[in-house]
């Protein structure tokens, strides 16, 4: 009886994926959103609270801009850092800076900078003269104390265009 009902399952699961029920990601890959620039916004945390008591652990943060794109460059235009409170910090990019095809750049805030907070982030904006795969921007947090060590990343959101 259990080898029947299995069968109806894959039998069921493969009429799914004929009639192209499944068949989204395949979809998704071949239509790639070109841009000629964005504005993009990375949640960068320089601590995480730990413990009953809301102990603040501090991470050290690296803001990872990558070109995706395998044939032309990007202008990197500004990489501006936030407070938790939506205050200006500082502007790691002091002149616009191109990207060549499928490079890529990092900026880092040390672990003991804690100037942004736990809701600290960066607005990043950039440009092509012709449409692009729009890069990979990333922030990654890590920390070691003791014998305990964290790390993760989080993705940038498109803002705007």
């Amino acid at each position: 009886m259990a080898i029947a009902n299995t069968a109806r399952w894959m039998a069921f699961l493969l009429g799914l994926v004929i009639t192209g029920v499944f068949s989204g990601n395949a979809m998704a890959a071949s239509s790639i959103a070109l841009s000629k620039g964005q504005n993009v916004y990375v949640p960068i945390y320089s601590h995480i609270y730990h413990g009953d008591h809301e102990r603040p652990f501090e991470l050290t943060a690296t803001l990872s801009i990558r070109n995706t794109d395998p044939k032309h460059a990007i202008t990197l235009l500004s990489a501006d850092y936030f407070d938790s409170n939506g205050n200006f910090l500082k502007n790691y990019v002091e002149k616009p800076i191109q990207l060549k095809n499928l490079s890529s750049i990092r900026y880092i805030i040390k672990s003991t900078d804690t100037s942004g907070g736990s809701g600290a982030k960066f607005i990043v904006k950039w440009e092509s003269a012709v449409s692009v795969n729009p890069p990979l921007i990333e922030a990654i947090m890590i920390s070691t104390r003791s014998q305990q060590g964290i790390s993760f990343i989080s993705r940038g959101q498109v803002i705007n265009d």
